[in-house]
C-alpha cells in the first residue's frame, strides 16, 4: 500500500501556474505540494497523522485547498485546482487517516 500515490495538478491558466503548475500528492503516509522551478523544485510535506484539517475555498471554475497539520508547521497552501480535484484530495485525505485506510 506504500506505493499508492494520487497526483493533482493546478491548472495552467491561474495565476502562478503557467509554466510550472504545483501538483499536490497524496499517498498513504503523506500529502506534498510541490512547487517546480526551472531548475529543482519546492516541497512541503505534512505526514498524513498530522493532518488536523482541509479547507476548500472555491470560486467560480478554480478552488483553493488549504491543508492545515497539528504539529505547529506552516499549512499547505495551493490555489487553481479543479474544483473535482479538490474534493478528491479531501476524501483521500479523510479516508487514509480512517483505521485501516480504506482507500
Amino acid at each position: 500500500m506504500t506505493g499508492e500515490k494520487k497526483v493533482f495538478t493546478a491548472s495552467r491558466w491561474t495565476a502562478g501556474n503557467l509554466l510550472f503548475p504545483v501538483r499536490i500528492e497524496i499517498t498513504p503516509d503523506r500529502v506534498t505540494r510541490i512547487k517546480p522551478r526551472l531548475i529543482g523544485s519546492d516541497e512541503e510535506t505534512i505526514s498524513m497523522s498530522k493532518v488536523a484539517s482541509v479547507n476548500i475555498s472555491t470560486g467560480l471554475l478554480w478552488a483553493d485547498i488549504r491543508i492545515d497539520s497539528s504539529g505547529g508547521t506552516n499549512p499547505i497552501l495551493s490555489h487553481g485546482h479543479r474544483k473535482a480535484d479538490a474534493a478528491a484530495i479531501r476524501d483521500l485525505i479523510e479516508a487514509y487517516q480512517l483505521p485501516g485506510r480504506a482507500a
